[in-house]
């Protein structure tokens, strides 16, 4: 079903707290994964993917180490220390924290090492050069990857409440945006 743009506010008639969020879909997200080539290859795709799968910062996803993917409870978790400094638990599908221990092994990573050994300049970098060859015409760039995880999640669950604990936002404002954002997407 077509959205009607004209039932939507325009962004400056909403508060803050209610407008719309740019987001990719899933099946754009897989296209930005499979455009990624060359020589690190194998490393822009997991990032790419932990952004998006995990709902990180792309600050959190930089300070992986192997020692930070554990087990909680039967699921996988990365141990993530959010903006405000404090330690958190993030859900990390299976898949994605076996290829993440994986590709630390085969680098030969200590447990303290670093997964992504850049900055978060080269963060964006590699992720707009993957959105570009993919062809995406949004503007791409990586905390756009955590909003995705968001609109998802809440597309599945339908629960703001734990999208709020898993996203590490002290605030329930932020994450009624997504809401709104997926409310405005049904329409």
């Amino acid at each position: 079903m077509a959205r009607d743009e004209s039932l939507i506010p325009a962004k400056s008639t909403l508060p803050r707290g209610m407008r719309v969020l740019p987001y990719l879909t899933p099946g754009e997200v897989y296209q930005i994964v499979d455009a990624c080539d060359g020589r690190n290859k194998e490393r822009d795709q997991l990032l790419i993917l932990t952004l998006f799968q995990t709902g990180l910062r792309v600050s959190e996803a930089l300070d992986i180490t192997p020692r930070r993917i554990g087990n909680h409870d039967g699921h996988s978790v990365i141990c993530a220390t959010g903006k405000s400094g404090k330690p958190r638990m993030v859900a990390c599908p299976d898949p994605l924290a076996h290829r993440l221990k994986s590709y630390a092994y085969g680098k030969r990573l200590g447990l303290d090492d670093r997964i992504f050994r850049f900055n978060r300049k080269r963060a964006w970098q590699i992720v707009k050069k993957a959105a570009e060859e993919a062809g995406i015409e949004k503007k791409v760039w990586p905390h756009l990857l955590r909003h995705s995880n968001a609109i998802e999640r809440l597309r599945q669950t339908g629960n703001p409440r734990a999208l709020q604990v898993h996203l590490g936002h002290s605030s329930t404002l932020m994450t009624m945006r997504y809401l709104s954002t997926l409310a405005a997407a049904l329409i």
